[in-house]
C-alpha cells in the first residue's frame, strides 16, 4: 500500500511509493515538530503521515516556483556595478 507510515513513538518513517519502500530515521527535533504540529492541526499525533505530506508538499512546490522564477525570460538585465549602485541609492534614502 502506498503511502507514508510513522511508527508510534519512534523517530522510524517508511515511505513506500510504488514498489519502492524506504525506511528514514529522523532527528529527534525534527519528530519532535512533526508530532506538535500534528497534534496542533489535527489534536491527535496519529496524523504525522498528513502532516508530513502537506510540509514536504509545500516545499516542492515552492522550490518548483523558484526554479520557473530562475529560468524563466527575464523582463530587465543589469551588471553588478548598476545594481549596487542602485542599492546605495537605496541605503541612502532609508
Amino acid at each position: 500500500m502506498k503511502g507514508i507510515y510513522v511508527f508510534k513513538h519512534t523517530n522510524i518513517l517508511v515511505v513506500e511509493m510504488e514498489t519502492q519502500r524506504t525506511t528514514v530515521i529522523l532527528e529527534k527535533d525534527v519528530y519532535d515538530a512533526l508530532v506538535k504540529e500534528s497534534l496542533q492541526e489535527y489534536k491527535t499525533s496519529k496524523s504525522l503521515s498528513k502532516v508530513l505530506n502537506e510540509i514536504l508538499n509545500k516545499s516542492l512546490m515552492n522550490k518548483s516556483k523558484l526554479t520557473r522564477l530562475i529560468h524563466s525570460r527575464k523582463v530587465a538585465s543589469t551588471t553588478a556595478k548598476e545594481f549596487e549602485s542602485f542599492r546605495k541609492g537605496l541605503s541612502e534614502k532609508v
